[in-house]
């Protein structure tokens, strides 16, 4: 059984409507580097110019933020569940 990433709504329509993909084993980056090279139309939604995941994206692995793990080197394996959660901001 792979590991999943699960797009939220905000995001699907970049990645043909779909709720999750699967991805390899390895680490959140090698994860999301795998995503990004099926739809890469969604790297600009989720990392800065640097490259560094921009600063409303937040990762989660398995309900833990990973910027409390190791961050993109936080290691995944098979059943992982990786969700991206972009902040919401409103108001008047």
């Amino acid at each position: 059984m792979p590991a999943v990433i699960e797009i939220p709504s905000a995001l699907q329509k970049f990645v043909d409507n779909k709720t999750s993909i699967s991805v390899p084993e390895g680490s959140v980056k090698a994860a999301i580097d795998s995503l990004l090279s099926q739809y890469g139309g969604l790297k600009e939604h989720l990392f800065d110019e640097q490259g560094r995941v921009r600063s409303f994206v937040n990762i989660y692995l398995n309900d833990e933020d990973i910027r409390f793990e190791q961050n993109l080197d936080t290691k995944v394996k098979s059943g992982d569940v990786i969700q991206i959660v972009p902040s919401i901001a409103g108001g008047r």
